[in-house]
């Protein structure tokens, strides 16, 4: 160790936003194990780094007894050896005397750089985790780099992230949606992670929150607040439905979302390769709300049961595989946008009085 290595140290905490007596701490702690296991010593010793001009000592730290009676014993003193060293010693003090080895300074040196090497991989990993940590739920652009046993391994500025196979139970990537080595795609930060081998982000294609910040990207009455999203579900790579609201009568949620000439859910939809994406107008009126979610369906009637909160809508005979939609994808996804348990029957629509 030397003022050298203390000043190159101090340059690389300083660029990597690590604490550099976290550093010294650690390699004073490795310097006694370091210690103890090259020179077979079972002392109480303690490595003193100075700070300044990087000299290390090894101290051993001997507590002042009567007699030591048992020649092997390494951490005691006896009061007349220690009278030797300083007439002040008595009996229970602590007598500090260097035992430093004359070859110390180059398993220091090894230490030091082993210490240093694994403090700055902790902190790195750290600060990738604080770092993405602060990004969940948000949206970054990812590099893909190579895709292995379904699984979609990219780089968001050179931190690895993974998008993860459609094989597991919770998918992240669309059915619909392939990709290509040095493809850029938008991801959605589902969760991160801290692991063993360091932080692991597990970002998704398929997350209903994808869409929600795209929405908020896109439509500056979200970002200002205007609009609020109340809800959203979705079957990615097919369909999505959203409820919008606002607070204030001159702003129309639908027709903010939908944008001039529907461009700003268009720009939405290209996003998600071609997803269907119905906007609904939400209302604190279940019947309401519930009718507005069927759409593109037209609703003649709902009838709400607020304790079990399920719902009966009846509509046009000639709608009715509209409502439902194919495989049941649009009462299932109107169920899920408005949190009710909602059956559709049909009725002719001539003649039919509401109740």
């Amino acid at each position: 160790m030397n003022e050298e290595l203390l000043t190159a140290l101090a340059d690389i905490c300083k660029e990597k936003g690590i604490e550099r007596d976290v550093i010294l701490d650690a390699l004073e702690a490795a310097l006694v194990a370091a210690y103890k296991r090259n020179f077979a010593s079972a002392q109480n010793v303690e490595v003193q780094l100075d700070r300044t001009t990087g000299v290390v000592k090894v101290v051993a730290k001997k507590e002042v007894v009567e007699l030591v009676e048992d020649e092997n014993a390494q951490t005691m003193i006896s009061l007349e050896d220690a009278k030797k060293i300083s007439g002040i010693y008595e009996i229970g003090d602590i007598v500090d005397i260097e035992v430093t080895p004359r070859n110390f300074g180059r398993i220091a040196a090894m230490t030091a750089k082993q210490v240093i090497t694994q403090r700055l991989r902790e902190a790195e990993r750290d600060m990738i985790y604080n770092e993405y940590t602060e990004k969940e739920n948000e949206i970054v652009s990812a590099k893909v780099e190579r895709i292995e046993n379904g699984n979609v391994y990219v780089s968001i500025d050179k931190v690895p992230a993974t998008l993860p196979s459609r094989e597991i139970p919770v998918t992240e990537q669309p059915a619909s949606e392939h990709f290509k080595v040095h493809d850029w795609i938008r991801c959605y930060v589902s969760e991160v992670k801290n692991v063993s081998k360091g932080t692991q982000i597990i970002l998704s294609r398929t997350h209903p929150g994808l869409v929600k910040k795209l929405f908020m990207q896109e439509v500056p009455e979200i970002a200002d607040g205007l609009v609020e999203i109340k809800s959203v579900s979705r079957e990615a790579g097919s369909r999505t439905k959203i409820a919008v609201y606002s607070e204030d009568p001159n702003v129309d949620p639908q027709g903010a979302c939908i944008g001039p000439n529907g461009l700003r859910v268009q720009r939405i939809g290209e996003e998600l390769k071609g997803e269907k994406i119905d906007i609904v107008k939400w209302s604190e009126n279940p019947a309401e709300f519930i009718a507005a979610s069927l759409s593109p369906s037209k609703v003649l009637s709902v009838t709400v049961n607020e304790e079990e909160k399920t719902a009966s809508v009846v509509v046009p005979d000639y709608q009715l595989s509209l409502a439902i939609g194919k495989a049941g994808q649009n009462v299932r996804l109107a169920a899920r946008l408005t949190g009710w348990k909602i059956d559709i029957t049909s009725a002719p629509e001539d003649g039919f009085q509401a109740e």
